[in-house]
């Protein structure tokens, strides 16, 4: 009697940052309605796209009113704290390569840039997934085409005989 045993690849996480951002800094075009919501109303779209993350709604205000507050008891603040906390825990989540310098450098000089960087990264990572398997299935079924719907495909590596 023979089996078929089918051996899939696995992934492993390594602990190393191997991914790039999915839309470079200045890629405003590739999401028109967004760039425009941060450029008419940047504290809106920064508590929207901190929503969207998971993190409390109105914690970019705290990047607006914070300096205000700091330097009415005579402290200066130049790195907005939010922005510079989201961009770290956005590129951690995600495994983006990076390092904390560029994230302080974007926080301070590319605020907006870095807010639409943020939410079209947010965006692409929570595409919902369609995973094709071409193994032989015993009843079929219909499936409707969903636009920008991320698909994966998964093959067997080898097929051994006992």
């Amino acid at each position: 009697m023979a089996a078929t045993v089918v051996v899939q690849q696995t992934t492993m996480m390594t602990g190393t940052k191997t991914t790039e951002w999915s839309s470079g800094l200045c890629q405003c075009c590739e999401d028109m309605d967004s760039c425009c919501y941060a450029y008419w109303c940047c504290p809106c779209f920064a508590c929207s796209t901190t929503s969207e993350f998971g993190e409390a709604m109105c914690l970019p205000l705290i990047d607006i009113l914070g300096p205000g507050l700091l330097a009415a008891s005579g402290m200066a603040v130049c790195v907005p704290p939010v922005t510079l906390s989201m961009r770290a825990a956005v590129r951690n989540k995600y495994e983006i390569r990076g390092s904390m310098f560029e994230d302080i450098m974007i926080s301070c000089f590319c605020i907006w840039c870095s807010w639409c960087q943020m939410h079209r990264e947010i965006k692409h990572h929570n595409m919902p997934v369609t995973v094709i398997s071409t193994q032989p299935q015993v009843a079929s079924t219909m499936c409707a085409t969903v636009p920008n719907t991320l698909v994966l495909v998964s093959t067997p590596l080898s097929v051994s005989t006992f």
